[in-house]
């Protein structure tokens, strides 16, 4: 993902910063404990279609 792109873009529910985890292709909203995918180098930035973080917002493998 362009870095330009990760600096314009921010949380769609609370316009907070977002943080890129490239291992599992998804922008993370720490205040929000969201995780919005990204596929094909798209950002979905859908309430609907982020996934809850649990405890730790680095965690990639919870759901």
């Amino acid at each position: 993902m362009d870095s330009r792109l990760l600096d314009v873009l921010v949380c769609p529910v609370c316009k907070g910063p977002l943080e890129l985890d490239k291992a599992a292709q998804e922008l993370i909203c720490k205040a929000d404990k969201l995780a919005f995918p990204i596929r094909d180098g798209i950002p979905i930035m859908w309430e609907d279609q982020a996934r809850r973080l649990d405890g730790n917002a680095q965690s990639s493998d919870s759901q």
